[in-house]
């Protein structure tokens, strides 16, 4: 029987640096368990995270015998880093997106988005998830990489789509907004969250349902045939599975192409409370066409969350040590745009993320490796790729491909 092994899948990273908003999330602990020496289950996910905990539930939920194994404790890597603003739109606009992959396969891509951002309000709400979901509406301003001009394309392409984006003049963001910028799109259909509530109370609902978390424990080798995948682990165990699913998120495992995402670095800060008066209109989710860009959005407890400053560095010290200089950079910002001199930096930290050329994450079985599957590089809009990947999941258990694998799969 021919075996496919490959050495550790991921080498170690450090995704995140300083103090997250989320560290201090309450109810965001899971319950776990040490591996034990030889134990099998039907489906192991390698990585605890916001990818590998809407797994767990999805597949749990479908009536799957899941495990999820974390070198970490669940939710300690990227995740705790996310801003989570939930979009349907990619960091790519429909637009250019249409020039890279043509425009059949980017309306595919964006359709798909919005409905993984529905999809996700419905399992929040049917298991009654406590992640603090709260509806917005997203605009969009006119920078350095897409004016004014670009936008209003941009407003109609979506349109035609029936994804609800507006269009609004320099005028009109003046008016209803109070922020001075050439043009921008209004568009409905996004949210905010907590990303460490999400994920933890995803991971607690798949155990209600049956799943076990095991952590930490460490994957060294994996290895495969057409009928098990084996992983043998840093304590010298081993986990035996039918399906073998890694949402490593962006500690790359070997058997992904080098080019189809590049590992960079942002930062994000969370201000001091202010008073509930002072937010602009709506609260909605505010992101720049520009580079380096800035978003920012409100919190439950009268915070403004600002992220951006996004640059290649890869190395963890070096992403630490940018930390003050980066933070007082968004503050300004901030500052600036909202006309809120005032603005003050409580949490400021750092992470690890995915930039890939179309903006799309990575979903894929690995040829080399049978019944396995790669969940990766989910970027800056990870939590509704998140979603996406599943769904795709799911199908790939029960032996159907996803109408939508080949926009993941890079095919």
């Amino acid at each position: 029987m021919t075996r496919a092994a490959t050495n550790i899948v991921a080498k170690r990273k450090d995704l995140h640096e300083g103090r997250s908003l989320w560290s201090d999330s309450a109810q965001r602990k899971v319950r776990a368990r040490q591996a034990r020496l030889n134990e099998t289950f039907e489906v192991v996910i390698v990585g605890g995270g916001i990818s590998g905990a809407l797994c767990a539930l999805v597949l749990s939920a479908a009536g799957h015998e899941v495990a999820v194994v974390d070198r970490r404790p669940p939710g300690e890597g990227s995740t705790i880093a996310s801003t989570a603003m939930i979009q349907f739109e990619i960091d790519t606009p429909l637009i250019n997106l249409a020039d890279q992959i043509g425009q059949k396969a980017a309306s595919r891509a964006y359709l798909r988005s919005a409905k993984a951002v529905r999809d996700l309000r419905d399992l929040i709400s049917e298991h009654n998830l406590n992640a603090h979901w709260t509806d917005r509406d997203a605009l969009f301003l006119a920078g350095n990489e897409m004016g004014y001009r670009g936008l209003m394309k941009e407003a109609e392409a979506r349109q035609k789509l029936g994804l609800q984006s507006t269009f609004l003049s320099k005028a009109d963001v003046l008016r209803s907004f109070g922020i001075e910028t050439t043009g921008a799109i209004l568009s409905a259909g996004s949210a905010e969250l907590d990303p460490a509530r999400l994920s933890a109370s995803c991971l607690r609902k798949a155990q209600n349902l049956g799943a076990t978390v095991i952590s930490p424990c460490e994957i060294t080798t994996v290895e495969s045939d057409a009928n098990k995948v084996r992983l043998s682990t840093k304590a010298g165990g081993m986990i035996s599975a039918h399906k073998v699913i890694f949402a490593t998120g962006y500690e790359v495992i070997r058997g992904i192409p080098r080019d189809a995402f590049e590992i960079v670095s942002s930062w994000a800060i969370a201000t001091k409370p202010i008073g509930p008066e002072k937010f602009w209109p709506s609260r909605c989710l505010i992101w720049e066409a520009a580079d380096p860009y800035m978003y920012l959005r409100s919190t439950r407890d009268n915070r403004i969350l600002v992220g951006g400053e996004d640059s290649g560095l890869t190395n963890a010290d070096r992403r630490a040590a940018a930390i003050p200089a980066k933070a007082n950079r968004l503050l300004r910002k901030a500052q600036q745009l909202l006309h809120l001199p005032e603005l003050e930096i409580d949490y400021a930290w750092a992470g690890a993320f995915a930039d890939s050329p179309t903006g799309l994450p990575v979903f894929k079985t690995l040829p080399d490796l049978p019944n396995v599957f790669a969940i990766l590089g989910c970027g800056g809009n990870g939590i509704t790729f998140s979603m996406i990947a599943s769904d795709v999941v799911e199908s790939w258990l029960a032996g159907r491909k996803d109408p939508d694998y080949d926009l993941f799969a890079g095919l």
